[in-house]
C-alpha cells in the first residue's frame, strides 16, 4: 500500500506536537443531516451528526436510498498533480483538467448506511468488523455514523451502485477536494491540525464523520484529509498523468498484472505528506481473473480505507 506507512521521522515529529490533542467535536450549524440506519431492526441508532455546508438548497441533495448529503460540483477546471515541493513522481506533470458537472458525497460512507445495504443482500459486510483499535465497531451502535472501514474496493463498488451512485474519479475526488485554486489541502494552505481533520494519530482510529467543520472543501465536502483513505474509481498507473486527457480522465486502462486501485485523503495515521490533496495512493483491487469466493476477486482492504460516492445528476 504505497505511501501508507509514513517516514518515521514525520510521523515522530506529528505525534509530538499532537500527543494530547483531543478528537474534534460536531458544530451545529443547519438543519442537513445524515440519516443513521440501525445494522439491524434491534438496534440503536445514536443521532446523526448536523453537517456545515455553505451550499444553497439547489446544490444540495439527500439520497433517497441511505440518507447521504450530496454536493453538487459545478463543471470547472481542476489542477491536478504535485504543486508543492513535497510533490512525488506519480504526481507530475502537473496539469489542468475539464471536468463534468457532478455530485458528491459529503462525507464518507458510514457503518450505518452500508448496514442497511448489506441487509438486502447486496453488499458483504466487512472482511472484519473491528476498525483499527476497536474489537466492536462495525455492528455497534456506538459507531453507526463513523466511516465503514475493511471494505474491498469490490465492496465499495457495489455499495455505490446499490445506492444508485458510482465510485468518484480520481480527477472528479481531486475537485471535489481542491476547488477552483492551488490550494495544498482540502482547507486551504495550513498545516493539519487537530482542528481541521481527523489526522497525526492525533485520535487513533476513525472520527464520527463531519466532525472537523473547520477541514471543509471549498464545495462544503468534509473528511476529504484523514480519517479514512477513500477509493475511487481508477486504476493506479504512477506516469498516467503524462498521457492522461483533458477532460473527464478516467484513469488508465486496465493492463495485465495490474490490479492496483486508487485511494484517496489519507488517514487518521497520516501526516501532511499523505494528507496533501495530489497525493496518490493504491491497493490491490479485484483480480479479474478469478471468481467468488476466492478474495482475490474482491481485493485487499483495511482499516483504514473507507470510500465515499459520486453519481451524474
Amino acid at each position: 500500500m504505497k505511501k501508507i506507512i509514513l517516514s518515521l521521522s514525520i510521523f515522530m515529529l506529528a505525534a509530538c506536537q499532537n500527543a494530547n490533542a483531543p478528537e474534534a467535536t460536531n458544530i451545529p450549524i443547519n438543519t442537513l443531516a445524515l440519516t443513521a440506519i440501525p445494522l439491524t431492526s434491534t438496534s440503536t441508532s445514536t443521532p446523526a451528526p448536523t453537517l456545515q455546508t455553505t451550499s444553497t438548497p439547489e446544490t444540495v441533495k439527500i439520497s433517497p436510498k441511505d440518507g447521504m448529503t450530496q454536493l453538487f460540483i459545478p463543471a470547472g477546471t481542476v489542477y491536478m498533480g504535485g504543486l508543492d515541493v513535497l510533490l512525488d513522481s506519480d504526481e507530475i506533470p502537473a496539469h489542468k483538467v475539464q471536468i463534468n458537472a457532478f455530485w458528491i458525497d459529503q462525507v464518507e460512507v458510514t457503518n450505518g448506511m452500508y448496514g442497511l445495504c448489506v441487509e438486502t443482500g447486496t453488499c458483504r459486510l466487512p472482511l472484519k468488523l473491528n476498525s483499527d483499535n476497536r474489537f466492536d465497531y462495525f455492528e455497534n451502535p456506538e459507531f453507526q455514523d463513523y466511516p465503514v472501514v475493511q471494505v474491498a474496493w469490490y465492496d465499495a463498488n457495489a455499495y455505490c451502485q446499490w445506492s444508485g451512485r458510482r465510485l468518484p474519479t480520481e480527477a472528479e475526488w481531486e475537485r471535489a477536494a481542491r476547488g477552483d485554486d492551488m490550494r495544498t489541502f482540502p482547507w486551504g494552505d495550513e498545516p493539519p491540525n487537530a482542528n481541521n481533520s481527523n489526522s497525526l494519530n492525533s485520535v487513533g482510529d476513525t472520527s464520527r464523520v463531519g466532525s472537523y467543520a473547520e477541514g471543509a472543501s471549498p464545495f462544503g465536502a468534509l473528511d476529504m484529509a484523514g480519517n479514512v483513505w477513500e477509493w475511487v474509481a481508477d486504476y493506479y498507473k504512477s506516469t498516467y498523468y503524462a498521457t492522461s486527457p483533458g477532460e473527464n480522465p478516467a484513469g488508465p486502462e486496465n493492463t495485465a498484472g495490474n490490479n492496483f486501485r486508487v485511494i484517496r485523503g489519507g488517514s487518521f495515521q497520516d501526516s501532511l505528506l499523505n494528507l496533501r490533496i495530489p497525493n496518490r495512493g493504491y491497493e490491490v483491487g479485484p483480480d479479474p481473473f478469478v471468481l467468488p469466493p476466492d478474495e482475490a476477486a474482491y481485493g485487499h482492504s483495511s482499516a483504514k480505507i473507507g470510500f465515499r460516492c459520486a453519481n451524474d445528476n
